[in-house]
């Protein structure tokens, strides 16, 4: 089925050193405008993140050509399908981080935690083995789903994780850990931060919620999964579900939340009807 879906959405990255931002920059938006690409890449000096969407020809193309970079030769991508264009345009930034956490001296393509199959985790947690699973996500990420019984860091940002695992240090620093975001990229370098900050036992899924949906069908996973395009959130058999945007806040709402008084297109939604309501009345004194 998914095969014959219009469009393929790829996303990746790589932690390595990057010297030639500037012209890296030019070859790959030459490169994704002459294959009608649309999407985001991040260059930085420690990498390169990206999530594109064009058809699967064209993408071909494009991983070839981000391939032959020796670079990026082994650069992990995970593939998605579905009916329509999911970016409305394509945009290539140099950036401090590929991944904003705030702390500059963490450098994953120098140590991360180390990374564990979706199969070899689903067969522990079938044994019921003492792993605790710690979700890296945002809060908005958290709420459409998550592993059951995992730790939810209320994160408001990811650069607020810094600050959050130190309220884990005096349980769990010696547990096993194993983290996990959507695509990998925030793993990569909170795991590391936590192996730095002296957790002995620290591990990330490979290729993070979707690669796990992927090859597990999501067991031991309840919801869904939040994406970064207009897609919203994927299920399980990585379908797009029925979560759509609030144009102001950008919160994910579900069908309830849709239909709620407290919606109104392009106006407010349930998480940020208040603060508009407060600034009408604001607006109406002055």
């Amino acid at each position: 089925m998914n095969n014959i879906k219009k469009i393929t959405n790829v996303t990746g990255y790589k932690f390595t050193k990057i010297s030639n931002k500037h012209s890296l920059k030019d070859k790959i938006l030459s490169e994704c405008n002459r294959y009608n690409l649309k999407g985001t890449v991040l260059i930085s000096d420690k990498g390169i993140n990206f999530s594109i969407a064009g058809n699967n020809r064209n993408i071909d193309k494009f991983i070839k050509f981000i391939k032959n970079d020796s670079r990026f030769v082994d650069i992990d991508i995970k593939t998605t399908y579905n009916e329509y264009q999911p970016f409305r345009k394509m945009l290539v930034r140099i950036k401090k981080e590929i991944i904003s956490m705030g702390i500059e001296d963490i450098n994953p393509s120098e140590f991360t935690g180390e990374k564990i199959d979706p199969l070899d985790l689903v067969k522990r947690l079938d044994k019921d083995e003492d792993i605790i699973l710690l979700d890296t996500r945002n809060e908005y990420e958290v709420r459409l789903g998550t592993f059951e019984n995992s730790i939810d860091l209320d994160l408001d940002s990811f650069r607020d994780f810094p600050e959050q695992i130190d309220n884990l240090k005096d349980t769990l620093v010696n547990k096993e850990i194993v983290m996990f975001c959507t695509g990998g990229v925030r793993c990569e370098k909170a795991s590391a931060l936590m192996i730095k900050n002296g957790f002995t036992n620290v591990k990330q899924i490979n290729g993070g919620i979707i690669n796990y949906f992927k090859k597990t069908g999501g067991k031991y996973w309840n919801g869904d999964c939040f994406v970064f395009d207009d897609r919203v959130a994927l299920d399980k058999n990585l379908e797009e579900t029925e979560y759509k945007l609030c144009f102001r806040c950008r919160e994910p709402l579900n069908k309830e939340e849709l239909m709620s008084d407290l919606y109104k297109i392009d106006e407010y939604c349930p998480y940020c009807y208040e603060d508009v309501m407060v600034k009408n009345q604001l607006s109406n004194l002055n």
